[in-house]
Formats: C-alpha cells, sequence, structure tokens
C-alpha cells in the first residue's frame, strides 16, 4: 500500500483499493497533511517510532519534524497547546495512545476544547481532531481496553466519530480533520489488519453525523460501531443461510447520531438489536433507543441491547472474550427476536 499518489493534484477521487484499517488511517493523514499546509500531527512516538500502532509510519519523512511532532507523556498538556495551535490558525490532530487515556486530557477534552465556540459569540473556533485507538481483545488489562465511545456525549459542542471499517476510517477521519469543530475519532486495536475497499479521494467524504447501511435486509436491524459492527455483520452473514435478513448498520458518529437512517431500517424491519462494546446505561445504544421511543416510534418487539456487563476489562484471556458481545451472542439474538 502506497500512502501517497493515490490522489490527483485536483482532488479526484481514484479507484477504490483495498487497503488495511492502519493503512487507511495512515493515508487519511497524508492526503491531508498533503492538502492543507495547516495540518499537523501530536502525539506520543508518533514521528521516527511511526506510531504506537503504525499509522503514522513515512509521514516524518515526508513532511519533516515541524508538521509530525513527538510529544512528552502528558496528554493534557499536549492536548491544550493543540488548543492554542487551532486558535492562531493551524488545524492539528492529536493521537492518544489508548483511548482510556482521554481522561488524563478531561480539562482539555471536555471543559476546554468543546466550549470555546460558545464562549467567544462564534468568534473563535477550534478545529482540532483527537484520535484515540481503544477496544478489548488484545489483552492488555483494565486500563488500556476501553473503547470510550460514549464517554463523552455529555459535551455539546464536539462531535464523536467511531470508525469501524477500512473505509470509514479514511473517509471519517478526512471529514473530522476538515471540521471547524473539535472531533473525537475513535479507532478499534483490533481492526488494524482489517482489509477493505477504500475510496480515495476527497470529493466523496461524507458528512458529519452520516451513518451507513453496510448489508441491506429486512427483518431485524442491527446497528453497531468498531469491533461489534465487524461481529454484527458476521452474524447477519450466519443468520442469512437459517433464512434470516438481517440490515447493518454503521452508525460511525455517535455525536451527532444519525437517527433517520436508524429509522428508516426500522420502518422496514420493525426489530432492533443495537451491539456495543461498552456498557449500556448512557451510552450511545440507550440513546438510540431514548430518541426513537420519545419520536414516536411503535414497537412491536421490544427492543434489545448486547452489551458489556458493569465491571472492568479485566486481562484473563478467557474473562475478557466473555464480557464482549460475541458473534454467537448476537446471532442467538437475531434468532430470539425473529421469532418472537
Amino acid at each position: 500500500m502506497s500512502t501517497q499518489g493515490e490522489e490527483g493534484a485536483s482532488g479526484t477521487a481514484m479507484q477504490p483499493v483495498e487497503m488495511t484499517y492502519r493503512e487507511a488511517i495512515r493515508a487519511a493523514l497524508d492526503d491531508e497533511l498533503a492538502s492543507d499546509p495547516s495540518v499537523l500531527l501530536l502525539g506520543e512516538d508518533i514521528a521516527d517510532a511511526g506510531g504506537p500502532f503504525k499509522t503514522t509510519h513515512g509521514l516524518l519523512e515526508r513532511y519533516g519534524a515541524a508538521r509530525v511532532i513527538n510529544t512528552p507523556i502528558a496528554e493534557n498538556g499536549f492536548t491544550g497547546v493543540a488548543l492554542g495551535m487551532a486558535l492562531t490558525g493551524l488545524r492539528p490532530v492529536v493521537e492518544i495512545m489508548f483511548s482510556d487515556f482521554l481522561a488524563v486530557a478531561a480539562d482539555s477534552v471536555s471543559v476546554e476544547l468543546p466550549r470555546w465556540r460558545f464562549m467567544s459569540g462564534g468568534r473563535c473556533t477550534t478545529p482540532v481532531t483527537i484520535r484515540a485507538s481503544g477496544g478489548a481483545g488484545g489483552r492488555f488489562g483494565a486500563q488500556h481496553s476501553s473503547t470510550g465511545e460514549s464517554w463523552y456525549l455529555q459535551m455539546p459542542g464536539m462531535w464523536i466519530a467511531a470508525s469501524g471499517t477500512p473505509d470509514a476510517a479514511y473517509r471519517v477521519l478526512r471529514t473530522a480533520i476538515r471540521s471547524e469543530d473539535p472531533v473525537l475519532v475513535f479507532e478499534h486495536k483490533a481492526l488494524l489488519g482489517l482489509k477493505g475497499e477504500v475510496a480515495r479521494g476527497s470529493d466523496n467524504l461524507p458528512p458529519i453525523g452520516r451513518a451507513e447501511v453496510v448489508r441491506e435486509g429486512s427483518d431485524v436491524t442491527l446497528v453497531g460501531t468498531l469491533l461489534m459492527l465487524q461481529r454484527a455483520l458476521q452474524a447477519a452473514n450466519r443468520a442469512a443461510e437459517d433464512g434470516i435478513d438481517a440490515e447493518v448498520i454503521d452508525l460511525r458518529w455517535i455525536h451527532p447520531i444519525d437517527i433517520d437512517t436508524v429509522r428508516a431500517s426500522l420502518d422496514k424491519t420493525g426489530r432492533l438489536i443495537v451491539v456495543e462494546e461498552q456498557y449500556h446505561p448512557g451510552g450511545w445504544g440507550a440513546a438510540v433507543i431514548s430518541q426513537l421511543t420519545i419520536d414516536g416510534f411503535a414497537w412491536s418487539t421490544r427492543p434489545c441491547a448486547l452489551s458489556m456487563p458493569a465491571l472492568p476489562i479485566p486481562y484473563s484471556p478467557e474473562l475478557e472474550d466473555a464480557m464482549l458481545p460475541s458473534v454467537e451472542a448476537i446471532g442467538a439474538e437475531i434468532r430470539r427476536i425473529v421469532t418472537e
């Protein structure tokens, strides 16, 4: 995979190419660095080492140390620096090594970045993109395994994205970097080697807040993000062998949530399963079900939420695996809800 030369100078999209999730992230960063001199990267070990997950490999050599900047292990510090950069006309992209470490930068992420446009009466914008890698399955233990995707739903002024495919990892990240408002972009460690077609180019970027139907169906609607999207797709494909036609939606943005796309699917299927690698109370799955109910959707079959028990994520492989909704558990719920 090449991280350069896939897009012409005019920004015309090239033919879709197969990339891994990791390569798609790198390509998005590469293309935005190439197209906008105000874009720069900050993070721990992102320069010479190419990033902890190699998503910035080769970018230092192409763009130099002034635009690919190694930082100290001080998340709140360098996220605060990114805020200052944004207020003076730059578009920093911050990498947080593990999503769990967003909590270390809580002041910058939750108190400062989302509120500057409001506090300045719209005179100041903070176009900062924060990338965070999270998710269980890698045996990283309780302090390095959260997805974190719903932690910041109570932060008006900040958009939140969660990429579950290589194409989403590429296009959603580019959309985020171009936003005038701060965006949290969640990526999943277990997806880094996932391969898929990526429509590389600047003329096909999705708007903020747009979900995507990645598998059409008529019997039940599954909504997922990150790794759970992939497990929902696997479960849907297995259910098809039993004659069950499941529709799968990649939510992609959890603030704002694309309720219209979910509602359109439910108008066909009448059945909903949300699949989330997180705790249900206070999360995006609860928000989806709540908003549909408030909007007056007439549930003929009660919606289902497959999520995690309210426990820290353990290091033990057997216990960690048991924490997450599995393909088998999703498949069982598909069969139950369709026959209920």
